[in-house]
């Protein structure tokens, strides 16, 4: 491990092949996701090469990998646990055949109206609907690009659909 913290490669590509299909196996223990556990080996040992010099001397290697490892594969799954059944709930939602709302409104307005009353909205209104629509980001997104609280997001989205209507219509 000093040598790996000392930048040394061959040490790193030996310590990997020591210990990285250990860790494969261990991590396939818990998560049945072959490519997920993958990239957890992948992404520990490039924290493993970043930061060896935190490596406690006196400690297990394994321990240390298990801990780093361990830890990546927990937030792992916390983070992509519910975003994934929502992405996946999406995507069957996505798969029937209805149209969703912007392509209701664009059948039946023709795209010069749509234009026009696009043009009549204040910047800052159709800055929120091009990052909400058409970029298709969240509201807390949306407020961290255009550096507005999340609040204002959701007025100024509802203001804009309220001001396209009264222009459709």
């Amino acid at each position: 491990m000093r040598a790996v913290a000392d930048g040394d490669r061959r040490a790193f590509e030996e310590l990997y092949r020591r210990y990285a299909p250990w860790l494969v196996l261990r991590l396939r223990g818990r998560c049945a996701d072959p490519v997920l556990v993958d990239d957890i080996v992948q992404e520990t040992f490039l924290d493993v090469w970043r930061g060896a010099a935190r490596y406690r001397r006196e400690g297990d290697v394994a321990g240390w990998l298990w801990r780093i490892g361990s830890r990546r594969l927990v937030d792992a799954l916390r983070g992509d646990g519910a975003r994934g059944r929502l992405r996946q709930a999406l995507a069957r939602l996505r798969q029937r055949e209805e149209a969703s709302a912007e392509e209701q409104v664009l059948a039946r307005v023709r795209h010069g109206d749509l234009a026009g009353s696009l043009a009549g909205l204040s910047p800052e209104l159709r800055a929120v609907l091009q990052a909400t629509v058409i970029d298709g980001l969240t509201t807390r997104e949306a407020a961290v690009l255009l550096g507005i609280p999340p609040g204002t997001v959701k007025t100024r989205a509802m203001r804009a659909r309220k001001q396209l209507r009264e222009g459709l219509t």
